[in-house]
């Protein structure tokens, strides 16, 4: 009896010896959203119409994955969640007691880390300090230093373990908020480059915790915009092909789906991941590990895009936050004035438009300026005939601006406009050529336009006209101040504009004016207290009914090659 005891103790340990010595395989899944923009239910309160993604259906699919996967699925969020919808202004500025929705929904889908995006920057210390102490996940930002102690401002990076493996996210905000928010809305902060900071915590990743995987969640576009000696405003495709030791880069900002690998100089590759914006997509890298002895002997990496729309909406989510929206309807149908006629954006891309003449002439009013400029700053915006409610406001202005008035020749001012319009027109050369400058190269977003069109500044308070036919720094032909005095290149005049754009943003003040970066703060005469849609809806509460007129103060030239072109590229930039 003694003899089958022992016998059965040795196969026992032969049995758990053989298992032991037999490769594990883990799935780990990572879901990404990014530039969600306070789409956290299926209505855009913008349109009042219902919403193509929302958190609502992103909710469905983390619910279906964590049935399959469980605590294997680690889900992040990449920045830019505090702002774009009235939902984010109520629970911003007007409820400030009650914790942030945006905090709510992030508790409510228990994000595993949560990034910072310069929108949620943009909203203020008072705003995003408070969000960031009621989200339940770390918020991470490693260059983000804070000036006082020189260390990061938030957490720099999240270590999350699964089944013995060790995974570290390392969060990364754009360097270029500067160039975009006053100094008082990051005070105590400094931004640093994204690619040498990576290329810092990767290796201090690798030295401190040696992590199996390391994923950077970066709230930061491909490539472009913003390019100093400092920095790039989208720096993820310079950071994936440079920085070794990343397995994946979630990335965002830029508002451009893209799932791809990127390959380093020794033929490695990084996949990199960006949904995009308004919670439309969900992006998604499944990490296959090989695991032997405690180990990871071998490690697959695949990628992709989920489509929210495919999924349904979430019926507990809503029910969660069934009181929160009867409270945010209540905000955003509340009635401000009356429009006498529709005005849709479209028209701006054009030439001289209602929608954003009324910008221009409100800021006008509002300043006693002498010029202003003004971008649309949407496509397919439209305010009806009729009542027009808060949620109106939304889509008259999208962003949280304040409202300045600088110094500025009219040089200055005609230097401006021409790099506004070298961003926004193609130089025609016959009727066939667009009008709008398409960015052509651009494979994975087609008949998409090349610049960002919240940089094409129109000008009110002047007459001019703009030949596209003209190279760019040439298309500018300022004939008078529309109250019918003399222009003069060599006067100072008082000029309105948004504070993205009196900070520097679109770099239209500093590339295109000429103005040095560190004397725009010295020209600024008058900076208002509150964002600029306040002050725009205050003029319509005063008014009670406007009525708006188009200024026809600009025109593209010559018009008979202008028109052809203009009706095509309509037709192309917004057809569905």
């Amino acid at each position: 009896m003694k003899n089958i005891y022992i016998i059965l103790i040795f196969l026992f340990l032969a049995i758990c010896s053989m298992q032991a010595g037999q490769p594990k395989t883990l799935v780990l899944k990572f879901l990404e959203t990014s530039d969600v923009h306070g789409m956290f239910f299926p209505t855009n309160y913008l349109t009042g119409k219902p919403a193509v993604g929302s958190m609502a259906r992103v909710s469905s699919y983390v619910k279906e994955q964590r049935s399959i996967h469980g605590e294997n699925v680690i889900l992040l969020e990449n920045g830019d969640i505090l702002q774009g919808q009235p939902t984010n202004y109520f629970w911003n500025y007007i409820d400030t007691q009650d914790e942030n929705i945006a905090a709510s929904v992030i508790n409510y889908l228990r994000y595993d880390a949560q990034s910072l995006g310069n929108h949620d920057i943009e909203t203020g210390h008072k705003c995003y300090d408070k969000w960031i102490n009621e989200i339940k996940c770390p918020s991470i930002a490693a260059n983000i230093v804070n000036t006082a102690t020189n260390q990061p401002y938030a957490q720099p990076y999240q270590i999350i373990t699964r089944e013995g493996v060790k995974i570290a996210i390392l969060g990364m905000i754009t360097a270029a908020i500067p160039n975009w928010l006053s100094e008082d809305i990051w005070s105590g902060m400094h931004f640093e480059e994204i690619v040498s900071s990576t290329e810092k915590w990767v290796k201090q990743l690798q030295e401190n915790e040696k992590p199996d995987i390391i994923i950077g969640l970066f709230h930061s576009g491909l490539k472009g915009g913003i390019k100093t000696a400092e920095y790039e405003e989208n720096a993820t495709l310079t950071a994936a092909q440079r920085v070794k030791g990343l397995d994946v880069i979630f990335y965002g900002h830029d508002h451009k789906t893209n799932c791809s690998f990127i390959r380093q100089n020794d033929n490695d590759s990084v996949l990199i991941i960006n949904p995009a914006n308004n919670a439309h997509r969900i992006g998604e890298a499944t990490i296959t590990l090989t695991i032997d002895d405690n180990k990871v002997i071998d490690k697959k990496i695949t990628g992709k895009l989920v489509v929210t729309n495919s999924y349904p909406v979430d019926e507990d989510y809503m029910n969660y936050f069934a009181d929160d929206i009867k409270r945010l309807q209540e905000f955003a149908n509340q009635q401000i004035g009356n429009l006498s006629t529709p005005m849709n954006i479209n028209d701006a891309f054009f030439g001289s438009s209602a929608f954003v003449d009324l910008i221009i002439n409100l800021q006008l009013k509002i300043t006693n300026a002498d010029i202003a400029f003004s971008a649309p700053l949407m496509l397919n915006a439209t305010l009806n005939a009729g009542p027009v409610t808060t949620a109106d406001m939304f889509n008259l202005y999208k962003y949280e601006n304040k409202l300045y008035v600088i110094k500025m020749t009219g040089k200055e001012i005609k230097n401006h406009l021409e790099m506004s319009y070298a961003l926004w027109t193609n130089q025609m050369k016959s009727s066939s050529d667009h009008l709008l400058l398409f960015d052509n190269d651009n494979k994975n977003h087609p008949n998409e336009l090349k610049n960002f069109f919240y940089n094409f500044d129109s000008a009110g308070g002047i007459d001019y006209t703009v030949d596209v036919t003209k190279p760019k720094g040439q298309k500018i032909n300022i004939l008078r101040m529309s109250n019918g005095q003399p222009f003069d290149e060599n006067k100072w005049y008082k000029v309105a504009i948004n504070s993205y754009r009196g900070n520097g943003g679109g770099e239209l003040l500093t590339k295109g004016a000429g103005i040095p970066k560190d004397e725009i703060d010295s020209r600024i005469i008058y900076r208002s207290e509150l964002d600029q849609r306040h002050y725009l809806a205050e003029e319509f509460k005063k008014l009670g009914t406007i009525t708006p007129k188009t200024n026809n103060n600009w025109r593209f030239i010559p018009e008979d090659m202008v028109a052809p072109a203009a009706q095509r590229d309509r037709e192309l930039l917004f057809r569905k």
